[in-house]
């Protein structure tokens, strides 16, 4: 038997990719489409579907919505993220509502199938930013979380403040600032304000 394959994307031009790729090995049928997530729940409920490839961001029903309703109602079905976001605002929502894989659109024709295979026997599957990032998390720990005052600190240094303003602001010292800085430094993985920042909105602590 073919692995069922739904392609759940708002884009039509990749699903028609997507279909290409699958349709034409033996080993896979499509047996549904999608634009968003309320109609990927329709059609699940239609059809008998092994796996579903699905993108992040879509109208109406977003990528980790869907998956946590998929699980509700179909939680033998394989979903296999498939997107062009590999930040952590993105990454750990989609694992944690259940997602087996989450793959990068850059993956080439036999990585989407390699992964398909492995998602419908239950194996996870990530792409290796993704590895990255989750390895990453876990090393960081649950002391990584910054406090509210950190936060309070880099959202002015995202706004351009310096030190001694940032410290009029709050009404504290320039030094115990520049200590915050440091103990958010560390827990960012960064060395300084620009890169702070960065990581940051990366991680949707700044928006």
């Amino acid at each position: 038997m073919p692995i069922r394959l739904m392609l759940v994307d708002d884009h039509p031009v990749v699903r028609d990719g997507l279909h290409g790729v699958f349709a034409a090995d033996e080993d896979f049928e499509v047996v549904a489409e999608a634009g968003d997530g309320q109609e990927a729940l329709a059609r699940a409920a239609r059809v008998e579907v092994d796996v579903v490839l699905l993108d992040l961001r879509m109208p109406r029903m977003g990528g980790v919505e869907t998956i946590r309703a998929l699980a509700r109602q179909a939680p033998d079905v394989r979903v296999l993220v498939l997107t062009t976001f590999d930040t952590d605002r993105d990454v750990l929502p989609a694992i944690e509502a259940g997602a087996t894989g989450y793959l990068l659109k850059d993956a080439s024709a036999a990585e989407l199938k390699a992964a398909v295979r492995a998602a419908y026997a239950g194996q996870p599957v990530l792409a290796p930013s993704v590895a990255g990032r989750l390895i990453g998390q876990v090393r960081r720990g649950p002391d990584s979380a910054l406090s509210p005052r950190e936060v309070e600190i880099l959202r002015l240094v995202a706004a351009g403040t310096t030190n001694r303003e940032t410290a009029r602001r709050l009404l504290i010292s320039e030094a115990t600032v520049k200590t915050h800085l440091l103990h958010l430094y560390e827990k960012l993985g960064v060395n300084d304000r620009a890169a702070a920042v960065s990581e940051a909105y990366q991680r949707g602590l700044l928006s």
